[in-house]
């Protein structure tokens, strides 16, 4: 097959697969129940709650002297002064009191609490991120509600003994109990839940977020909205430090801010909303390790299999067609994304867009019109942080990022709502990034900062990239091996194909292309691929005539196996660990990583010319250069690391028992002799063109040595870790005369490390430094830090995959050969050797002695 077919073939399969008239599709079957709320009566009313808050345990208005709930009629309680909205459940504003009306028809019913920090204070995160999600009810008994969570991790069928030790076994927790104040017309159940969202009980609140403990008098509750799906409430809450004891943990600056918080007090708006989850729950589909799509797992403990069993469904919306029998029919209710009004108004085209770009994917499946990007409507009701809507949220943060995190009903996998965090400076990553990436291939790209159509395109692949995840999809870096090198560089199979299938991989920018091929700069950043397209049609396409999820098997099963004569489809293998060279990250090419390494560095030597006019600023300092020259390193990096990992690789594909052959299979002695060959030429020797003079002279008066030791030592390390070594050493043996083990692995690093051995030639500062991490490497695999002793065992939950020591390997026996031979080649060349050069190799033979000592030894300071 031409390589400029590849991708309309797979496009084709996708399609076929949707063109079958079907029939209307069969009710969803209920989802096993996962330990109902357990009916065992509370001994006795919460007490008051921790540390973080009061747990709204406190009596009413309704109780009596003695503290027993008396319930008084229904005027006396939501009186004339209350201000009333009606919805999911009526709410009622009397002052500052806040009063819930509940339905009769919403006790014991799921109800999904989607908990936010709406607003909060500089150094504890971003307004918009989510705390934490989980499954309540409302539980009425003896003239008392109970709020209480549910856990659906362990199931069993109801109408077997089983049920009842799952019943046992996950009683559901109360999180709060409140006075029965009143009850209304229809039976309604009117309580005072005020305390609820002021001094809210540790479930509810923010955890270590905001540091402290609520402070009551100087926190209320904002409004409470309901509507006839959900009902939000916001407050501002004040934390205060604790001055008697110790505080709670300020958060990590690099995940929660940009400096930790260390404030007395903090103030945040919290958010909750109340969602009602649906009464029968969508049909789950089970997942399949061949497909990336990311899981809601659970025990089943029904005593079917002779053994307990994990299950799980994959994470995805509930689309349903409007016409059953058509091929391709409008939703019944599309997937809507809203764009934060907080958004630049220049970037929100690019952001719709971005959304919009998956709709080809649901065509595939059978829906067109399937996902809807709109702006937030003007209105006072409406929130980002309402439960009902998907929202793309922007971060005024210096955080280089952007996710996708999205919220699933527990019991069938189904997306309720996403809200996708986009950092404001992640336009400064896309700058770097396609400068080192493209600018070879793209003009425009030379000069700091961006067209804003440029920045926009970058800011649409990243979008569309988190819409992706929040769709259902995990990363998938394992396609894009299967597209061959030489066809990336062509623009007839780019315009068909993108250079990579995936926009869930982490392969950016095409930087194998090379400027004599004239690829069009349209072509240089990925799209939808037939990934996309093909996992779309897997996850989303409906079945009708499977009427529960086990029915869909076969046909899931079916489509899985295109990827035994479609490569470019499969997904990243179970338990690779690592070992799968195609299973890279921030690579393009990694097919043939030599190769596409080799193009990848011709084009950042073209790019060195262009940093420091990209950079200059007439008015301003040298942070920008700074900046782009440490990525410009950090990116040649990366590509050579990504060489390493042929070395003591495995290809591998998912395979499930219906499909032929191995799914892991050992790289070949050729690639990876030739993988280290290459690594010795372009890694391990100074890479003289990262040396520009009148860059270094601007940004640091010295450290240059530094960063590129530190460059060299990261691929090093990378060749040499030690369950690569173990690896190498197990698919030798088997290999017999064919293999490539440890030993002469470690000679052939030797050789093009130290090459200037066998001339007699001086050792550059550039080569001392990596000479020396290449002994201190050695040193520490035979003479390794103490363990820590905190770190964490293995725990309970199946078979663990087992790790050699490295002290049982071939490792230690390895290692010490190579020192002594390599001992053995300074000693011989010292005598043609003086200077610098002369004092390093002596000092090279005095850290190996050290090494070869210190085994079983306690370890002496070292001399400098």
């Amino acid at each position: 097959m031409k390589p400029t077919t590849l991708c309309a073939a797979a496009a084709l399969v996708a399609l076929a697969a949707c063109t079958r008239p079907a029939p209307a599709p069969a009710p969803a079957p209920a989802a096993p129940r996962a330990g109902a709320p357990n009916p065992a009566e509370p001994a006795a009313t919460p007490a008051p709650g921790g540390a973080r808050g009061g747990a709204p345990g406190a009596r009413g208005g309704g109780a009596q002297a003695g503290g027993e709930p008396s319930p008084k009629p229904y005027a006396q309680v939501v009186t004339s002064e209350a201000n009333t909205r009606d919805g999911l459940f009526k709410v009622h504003r009397i002052g500052a009191k806040l009063l819930f009306e509940i339905p009769r028809a919403q006790l014991d019913k799921d109800q999904l609490l989607v908990t936010e920090i709406a607003k909060t204070v500089l150094g504890s995160g971003y307004g918009g991120q989510s705390v934490n999600n989980r499954v309540l009810q409302w539980q009425l008994r003896d003239d008392k509600v109970y709020l209480r969570t549910v856990s659906y991790s362990i199931i069993a069928d109801e109408d077997t003994p089983e049920y009842q030790a799952v019943q046992a076994a996950n009683v559901s927790p109360i999180v709060a109990a409140f006075d029965v104040e009143a009850y209304g017309p229809d039976s309604t159940v009117v309580i005072d839940v005020s305390k609820l969202f002021t001094q809210p009980p540790a479930e509810l609140g923010p955890g270590t977020r905001i540091p402290g403990n609520v402070d009551a008098n100087r926190s209320w509750i904002e409004r409470a909205t309901p509507f006839p799906d959900n009902v939000n409430v916001y407050s501002t809450l004040t934390f205060a430090q604790s001055t008697g004891g110790r505080a709670a943990a300020p958060p990590t600056p690099g995940r929660f801010g940009a400096t930790p918080n260390t404030n007395p007090s903090n103030t945040v708006v919290m958010s909750w909303s109340f969602h009602r989850l649906p009464d029968v729950p969508m049909k789950g589909r089970l997942c399949d390790d061949r497909v990336g799509y990311f899981q809601t797992r659970f025990t089943d403990l029904t005593d079917e299999h002779q053994q307990v069993t994990e299950s799980c469904y994959i994470a995805r919306y509930r689309l349903e067609k409007k016409d059953p029998n058509a091929a391709i029919s409008d939703p019944v209710k599309p997937i809507v994304y809203y764009i934060d009004p907080a958004t630049p108004k220049k970037w929100i085209p690019w952001f719709k867009k971005a959304i919009e770009d998956w709709q080809p994917a649901f065509e595939a499946a059978g829906f067109s019109n399937a996902i809807v990007a709109r702006e937030a409507p003007d209105d006072p009701d409406w929130s980002p942080e309402d439960a009902r809507y998907s929202v793309v949220r922007w971060l005024p943060s210096t955080v280089e990022n952007a996710s996708g995190p999205h919220v699933s009903d527990p019991r069938s996998g189904e997306i309720l709502n996403a809200h996708i965090q986009f950092y404001q400076n992640v336009q400064r990553l896309q700058l770097t990034w396609y400068f080192t990436q493209a600018a070879a291939n793209d003009p425009r790209a030379r000069m700091f900062p961006y067209p804003d159509d440029l920045m926009g395109r970058l800011l649409e692949y990243v979008l569309a990239h988190e819409v992706g995840h929040t769709l259902g999809f995990q990363h998938n870096m394992k396609a894009s091996s299967w597209y061959p090198v030489d066809s990336l560089r062509s623009a007839s199979f780019l315009r068909e194909c993108g250079h990579t299938p995936t926009l869930m991989d982490y392969s950016r920018m095409n930087y194998v292309a090379q400027p004599e091929d004239n690829i069009p700069v349209d072509l240089l950043i990925p799209g939808i691929g037939p990934y996309d397209k093909w996992a779309t049609m897997w996850g989303y396409k409906p079945i009708p005539q499977a009427v529960t999820a086990e029915d869909e098997r076969p046909i899931l099963d079916e489509w899985a196996r295109v990827q035994d004569t479609k490569p470019w489809l499969r997904f990243s293998t179970s338990g690779s660990a690592g070992a799968d060279p195609g299973e890279e990250t921030e690579a393009v090419g990694d097919q043939d990583a030599v190769k596409a390494t080799a193009l990848g560095i011709a084009n950042l030597k073209r790019e060195m010319q262009w940093v420091l006019p990209a950079t200059r600023k007439p008015t301003e300092g040298w942070d920008d250069l700074d900046n782009l020259y440490g990525r410009m390193v950090g990116q040649w990096r990366t590509e050579l690391t990504h060489v390493t990992n042929i070395v003591g690789g495995a290809d591998s594909q998912e395979k499930y028992g219906s499909q032929d052959g191995v799914r892991f299979t050992p790289v070949s002695r050729v690639r990876q002799k030739a993988a280290v060959a290459f690594l010795n030429q372009s890694a391990f020797t100074t890479p003289t063109f990262l040396l520009d003079e009148e860059i270094l002279g601007r940004i640091e008066p010295t450290g240059t040595v530094q960063r590129i030791s530190s460059a060299q030592s990261g691929i090093l390390s990378s060749l040499l870790r030690n369950d690569r070594l173990i690896r190498m050493s197990e698919y030798a043996h088997d290999a017999g005369q064919g293999g490539y083990g440890p030993l002469e692995l470690l000679a052939d690093v030797r050789g093009g490390i130290f090459s200037e051995l066998a001339g007699g030639r001086a050792v550059d500062v550039y080569r001392r430094a990596l000479q020396r991490a290449y002994v201190d490497m050695l040193d520490e695999k035979i003479n390794p830090p103490p363990a820590n002793p905190n770190a964490a065992g293995r725990g309970f939950g199946g078979p663990q995959r087992p790790q050699l020591d490295p002290e049982l390997s071939d490792i230690h026996a390895a290692v010490r050969a190579d020192l002594r031979a390599l001992d053995a080649q300074i000693q011989g060349g010292l005598s043609r050797t003086s200077g610098m050069t002369r004092a390093h190799l002596e000092d090279l033979r005095h850290r190996i002695a050290e090494a070869l000592a210190l085994k079983n030894a306690a370890a002496p300071p070292r001399e400098e």
